[in-house]
């Protein structure tokens, strides 16, 4: 007899998402091992230009990953903009988490903690992104669309769009502030390993869980009462 799966509602699960992934990207940065590869280039751009927020930064470059995305598929796609308003509830979470995180204590160990911590959490949140049937956040809409359009395994393209990113975080803090700002081991390793502990995470949520859209489900309720 196949093992039951705990349901899940589709929109519920996007809200967890946008308030995990913000907390996840927020917390890496406090805790000095710098910040995630996905958030580099935004970071990057508010070290460089900081008349906007982070927050603000990552909403810009949200954009221009789905416009990049309609390129790429040569046509205008209704549902990328719905994950741009997405990105923009995934903005204000980001400035709301600053807030409170930075008056949490610091520390060698603290920040191990901490970053375990925003990894673990970063990690089953992109997994849930790609799982929950439901526009997500531009960063990671970006690597599971990539998959569809040229065809290979999300692993190595997750990968290869974080090496991307470090990159030209690279080249742009050394070149406009002359030192490598928001680069730690910590993006290094998420870079190298996040894409393959991200297949892992989904491949235990599909085992336990079964995501539904709420209205989806209510639609079907109705028309068979």
């Amino acid at each position: 007899m196949p093992k039951q799966k705990t349901v899940l509602y589709s929109e519920a699960t996007l809200v967890i998402i946008m308030i995990l992934n913000s907390f996840a990207v927020d917390l890496m940065l406090y805790s000095g091992s710098g910040i995630s590869a996905i958030s580099s280039v935004p970071y990057a751009l508010n070290q460089i230009l900081p008349f906007f927020s982070l927050g603000t930064w990552t909403y810009f470059f949200q954009l221009g990953l789905v416009l990049i995305l309609m390129i790429l598929r040569k046509r205008f796609v209704l549902a990328y903009l719905f994950s741009f308003v997405i990105g923009l509830g995934f903005r204000v979470m980001l400035d709301v988490h600053q807030i409170w995180i930075s008056q949490l204590p610091k520390g060698l160990i603290y920040d191990l903690i901490y970053f375990m911590i925003s990894y673990l959490a970063m990690s089953i949140g992109i997994a849930l992104s790609n799982q929950c049937l439901m526009p997500i956040i531009p960063t990671d809409l970006f690597p599971r669309e990539l998959v569809m359009i040229i065809h290979k395994p999300y692993a190595s393209i997750k990968i290869s769009f974080d090496l991307i990113c470090l990159a030209i975080t690279l080249l742009s803090t050394s070149l406009c502030l002359g030192n490598i700002q928001g680069l730690g081991l910590g993006t290094i390793i998420t870079a190298l390993t996040m894409g393959k502990a991200i297949a892992i995470c989904q491949r235990q949520l599909s085992s336990h869980l079964q995501f539904q859209r709420y209205i989806h489900h209510r639609l079907v309720r109705t028309h068979s009462a």
